[in-house]
């Protein structure tokens, strides 16, 4: 990932809304939420809430299906591994002695790596 795709994404996250929309949509797994249900959830106007995920969504966080007159978004789980693992990569000086939450975290390439 290049610095300034991190920076998008993490900028996309940087506002306490579409963080409280990115934490919902990952919960909810890769099925997603409609939007009314996440405007809901959160209580948040309609209007307010294509604002801020037409944001997540051009930072590529969040994914829209449309189904009949529905449109579901769900979180972008690659580019979320994808940044952590952009975040990580190096930790500790590459010798292993990460956090404990920083060493667990599963990303991409600690996956390919465990197959």
């Amino acid at each position: 990932m290049k610095p300034e795709q991190s920076v998008d994404k993490l900028a996309s996250l940087a506002q306490v809304t579409r963080l409280r929309i990115f934490r919902l949509l990952v919960q909810a797994g890769p099925p997603g939420v409609n939007a009314g249900a996440i405007a809901d959830a959160l209580g948040i106007a309609p209007n307010t809430l294509s604002f801020h995920v037409a944001h997540l969504a051009r930072a590529g966080m969040v994914l829209p299906r449309q189904e009949g007159r529905f449109i579901f978004y769900s979180a972008n789980y690659p580019a979320m591994d994808e940044l952590i693992a952009y975040l990580t990569d190096n930790c500790c000086q590459g010798k292993g002695r990460c956090l404990p939450k920083t060493a667990a975290a599963s990303t991409t390439r600690r996956r390919r790596q465990a197959a």
